[in-house]
This record gives C-alpha cells, structure tokens and sequence, in this order.
C-alpha cells in the first residue's frame, strides 16, 4: 500500500521531471530522447489550458477512474491474504506454502514496477494502466479454479505482475494531464483508492469466505475488479500531452545503477523493506493465530481485522508533520519504537491486547514507510522516477520476504516465532536509522554546509 506522502513527494519529481529535467538532463538519466519528449513550439506545459483541472472537461471523470484502478488493483493484490487459514486446510497445506500464493504476487510486482514504468514512456501511461488492469482482472477470474496450490502461485505471480503497470503509470499519468495545482486532489482519490481497495479486498474475501469457501471469496473480488476496470476504460479520459520516448535499456540500466550506488538511497530502500518485512509477515501469519485457541474466530471476524488499515490512513498523513518537527530519523526512530511496542503486545492471550499490538504495528509501519519514501525523491538527484520505482521493488520484495518468512517462523515456532521475526527487522532498520544519525553528525563536524542523513 502507498501512502499519501510517497505521492505528496512524487507530485514534486513527477512535475518537475515534465517541465524541467527532461529538458536539461542527458538522455541517460532516463534512458528517454528528450527530443521525442518535448515539442519545441509547444507552450510550457504548466500554463497550457487544456490540462485538466476543477471545474473543466474531464477532471472528475478522470479521478474516478483512478479511484477505480487503485480500488481494483490493491484488492486483487491481497485478495488471498485473509484466507491463507482456509486455504492452507483445503488443499492441506502449511502456512509457509500457502503464504506463498501472497508473496508470489508481491514479489512478481516488485521486480515488474522498474521495467514498466520504462515501458509506460514507450506505449503511453493510459495504454499500459488498461492492458495491466485487464490482465489483472482477467486473472482473478480464473484464480477460484485453481486446482491446487502450484497453479494458485502461479496465477498469482502472473496477477502481480500485471498489476506493477498501475503505480509505475498512473502518477505520470497525471502529473503530464492535470495541472500543478489541482495534484494533490487528484492524487488524494487515487490514494485513497489503494487504500480502500488493500482493506476491501481482505474484507470481501473474509466475509464471503465463511458462507461460501475461499474460492467464492476470490471470485466476489475478481467480480468487483472486472467492474472496476470496466468503469476504469469508460471513465479515463485520453491522454493529450504524452509525446512517445524510445526507452535505451542501457541508459535505463546505468541510472540504476547509480542509484544502487547511492548509500542513503540504499539506507532508504533497506528501512522500507525492512519495515514492510513485520508488516508483511505480521499480517500474513495473524489470521492463524486468531482462527487457534484461545481466539477460535471465524473467517468473516478474520477479515474484519484488516479495518485496523484505516489507522495506517491517519498514521501516513500525520507523517508529514512528524518529520517536520523531528526531522526525518526522528520520525523513523518514533516508528520502530511504535512497531516494537505493538508486536511485543500482541505476544499476549488477550484478544484487546492482540488488537491493540496491531494498532501500533499498523501506525509505525505507515509513519516509518511514509518517513523513508518521502526521503527517497528529495534525495535522489536525476532519475527520480527509477529512484522511486527502485523504493517500490524494495518494499513489495520486503513485502514478499516477510510473508514467506514470517509464515516459515510460525510454522516453526507459533505466534513467537513471527514476533521474533519483526522484532529482528526492526532492529535492522533501528540500526540503519542510528548509522545515519552517526553519519550526519560526522559530515556535519567536517563540513559547514548541511548534510543531509
């Protein structure tokens, strides 16, 4: 899930890149011709009338759409996250094999954002949104037939990667359609969508699941996407101000690399995979302990758990005025303490402390997360659309790491194993967190100018 700020930060590059950098920058930066970019008769784009705005043609069909993408893609995404219990017992498997029908699709999207979002310069950023959302769509309605769990994976694999061509297209998308000020609104709805559709899709899968079996919980939501994409193609207005750039893979390769190269970015990618490893792992693994003794809770009560995602909403958003009182590390050192807190909670036998962990490991995730990725665009020079791609194939492969893991520990060593887990991962981006703060203060004896951490 991508919270308000990673797009808060993106509207920032994503504007800048349209109207500036592709224009001063070497084709290297982006592995794009800037002359097949930019029109030279063309006026600046920021003041061009036809960008959609409040008030003009198409802007709030536009938002719709978006909201409809975003609503249909993160409820395909986690779709079998709340039925790995019910999974696991009918086709008689552990919970580190079933978790993988999650990390298949997380994992496949991590390593497809990169490479589609170069191919979203080539093919247009309306044109790749559809063909994603169809193949995604198209997917979920043959995942309830899957005939055991090896096709289960599979199909999921293939749905996640399909579904990496929504975040690598839609925030060009709109920072080339909509103008400057009228982003934030526009990328609001869009977030909100993710939000709304990552909580909608444990929940109707949940609720469905405990009358009808978990492929019936799977197909209500593949129902729910196929009308969402519909609404999607209706809605989404032609894009008028996308030029075709040729895409070098080798100028795209050596961006990369330089942002590999980069320790803070990479300080920034690890805290984000690490902090999406508790998350991932926490919430793959909680619906077996709550479906055991002494809980015993229903699959429908199971997926009711994942409202606790409105708080990450709030968390996310308060972010921003943490990070500006504390400055970025001591918004991540607020985090990891929160995290820590929350699984040291749920370690108990009480159903409100179990909650009330997951409270907290849902607002230090979103605050932590939220802290590191809205770094990443500030940090990164040129090439910030790879930069922000690499911190989305970090978090989903955190993501994937930690539900295969975190399924493994419990399989292994119950609720404590998982908990053992986070509580590693945390202590890994608590130790990046304090190398930074070292870093910085050494940077700042040598030199009078800022540095940054």
């Amino acid at each position: 899930m991508l919270s308000w700020i990673d797009y808060r930060d993106s509207v920032h590059w994503t504007h800048q890149t349209r109207c500036t950098y592709l224009r001063t920058m070497p084709p290297a930066d982006t592995g794009a011709s800037t002359h097949s970019r930019v029109d030279a008769s063309a006026p600046p784009v920021s003041s061009s009338p036809e960008r959609m705005a409040p008030g003009r043609p198409g802007y709030i069909r536009m938002r719709l759409a978006l909201f409809t993408a975003g609503l249909a893609t993160f409820a395909l995404l986690y779709s079998t996250q709340a039925l790995l219990p019910a999974i696991s017992d009918n086709l008689h498997v552990q919970a580190d094999q079933a978790s993988w029908s999650v990390s298949a699709a997380t994992l496949a999207l991590a390593l497809a954002v990169v490479p589609l979002s170069a191919l979203s310069e080539r093919f247009g950023r309306r044109t790749m949104m559809t063909v994603s959302l169809t193949i995604a769509v198209a997917v979920a309605l043959v995942v309830p037939y899957a005939p055991d769990l090896g096709w289960l994976i599979a199909l999921r694999a293939v749905q996640g990667a399909a579904i990496a061509g929504i975040p690598a297209s839609a925030m060009a998308y709109l920072s080339e359609e909509v103008e400057p000020r009228a982003l934030v609104g526009a990328i609001g709805l869009f977030v909100a969508g993710n939000s709304v559709g990552g909580m909608s899709g444990r929940l109707i899968t949940g609720w469905v699941a405990d009358g009808y079996g978990w492929r019936m919980g799977l197909a209500a939501v593949g129902a729910m996407a196929l009308v969402c994409a519909i609404a999607f193609r209706l809605l989404i207005p032609k894009a008028r101000h996308f030029s075709p750039a040729a895409v070098s893979p080798r100028a795209l390769a050596r961006t990369v690399t330089r942002h590999l190269s980069d320790p803070l970015l990479c300080r920034l990618y690890a805290i984000g995979a690490l902090f999406m490893t508790v998350f991932g792992g926490v919430y793959t693994v909680i619906g077996y302990r709550l479906v055991e003794e002494p809980f015993g809770l229903s699959q429908s009560m199971i997926g009711s758990i994942f409202l606790i995602y409105l708080v990450g909403t709030v968390s996310s958003a308060a972010t921003g005025k943490l990070v500006g009182r504390l400055g970025r590390r001591g918004a991540l050192y607020i985090a990891v303490s929160t995290t820590t807190a929350g699984l040291l909670l749920t370690l108990g036998d009480s159903l409100a402390l179990v909650l009330l962990g997951l409270v907290l490991i849902t607002a230090g995730f979103f605050a932590g997360h939220a802290a590191a990725s809205s770094a990443v665009s500030r940090t990164a020079k040129t090439g910030r659309a790879q930069a922000a791609a690499l911190y989305q194939t970090a978090y989903y492969t955190g993501s994937s790491a930690g539900g295969t893991l975190g399924a493994m520990a419990f399989h292994t060593g119950g609720w404590t194993g998982t908990v053992a887990l986070g509580l590693l991962a945390v202590a890994g981006a608590t130790a990046i967190t304090l190398y930074g703060t070292r870093r910085a203060r050494v940077e700042r004896r040598m030199s009078p100018a800022p540095a940054h951490a």
